[in-house]
C-alpha cells in the first residue's frame, strides 16, 4: 500500500541498500536500490525503493517521484534492517534538536485525553506531581526552550529526552493505546 505525503514531504534515510534487500533471490541486475526511511512529521517508517543510487544515512529526502523515489509503503519496525534500528535513535534525537520549537509547544499545548489521563502523562517519568507543575508554568507564560522548561518546572531533567524516548516509544511497539507523535498507516495524519 503506498501512502499519498502532501508535496515536499520529507523522511530522513536510516539504511540504504544500493543492491536491494539480501534476502532477495534475484539476479543482481534486477533488484533496486532501497531506503530505509524515517517520516519528518508523523514518525512512520517507510520502505523506499529509488532510483538515484546515492544516498548516505541521515540525508533528507522528498518523498515524491521528482527526487528519485519510484515508489514507497510504511513498514513496521520489526521490519527494518539492522542498521535501520540501530540509526534510528539517532534520528529522532536528531529531528527534536533540529525542529525544537515544535517539540517545546507540545508542552505548551499539551490537552487532557481523558477525565483522569493528560497527554503529558504518556511521557516517561511524568506523574501527576510534574505534569501539575508544567501545566502550573506554562499557566503563567509558555515555554520558549527546553532549558526554560527545565530550570522552571522542579524535577523535569532534560524533557527533549523525555520526548525522544516516548517518540522512540511509539514508533517501536504496535499496542499502544494512545499515541501523540507517531502516526500508523491505520491511522491517517493531520
Amino acid at each position: 500500500m503506498t501512502d499519498e505525503p502532501s508535496e515536499g514531504h520529507e523522511a530522513v534515510v536510516l539504511d540504504y541498500l544500493p543492491h536491494g534487500r539480501t534476502e532477495d533471490d534475484r539476479p543482481q541486475y534486477q533488484k533496486q536500490p532501497l531506503v530505509y526511511a524515517l517520516d519528518v512529521d508523523d514518525f512512520r517508517l517507510y520502505e523506499v525503493v529509488v532510483d538515484d543510487p546515492e544516498f548516505t544515512i541521515g540525508d533528507r529526502v522528498s518523498l515524491d517521484e521528482t527526487a528519485g523515489v519510484e515508489r514507497f509503503h510504511t513498514v513496521d519496525y520489526e521490519d527494518l534492517t539492522g542498521g535501520a534500528q540501530s540509526e534510528l535513535d539517532y534520528a529522532v534525537e536528531e529531528l527534536v534538536a533540529a525542529e525544537k520549537p515544535r517539540f517545546v509547544d507540545f508542552y505548551n499545548d499539551a490537552q487532557p485525553i481523558t477525565l483522569r489521563l493528560h497527554q503529558l502523562n504518556l511521557l516517561p517519568g511524568i506523574g501527576k506531581k510534574l505534569r501539575n507543575g508544567i501545566l502550573d508554568e506554562r499557566k503563567r507564560r509558555p515555554f520558549d526552550s527546553f532549558d526554560g522548561l527545565e530550570s522552571r518546572v522542579s524535577g523535569l531533567h532534560s524533557p527533549d529526552e523525555v520526548l525522544v524516548e516516548r517518540i522512540l516509544e511509539e514508533i517501536r511497539e504496535d499496542d499502544l493505546k494512545y499515541r501523540t507523535f507517531a502516526r500508523r498507516e491505520d491511522e491517517g495524519g493531520e
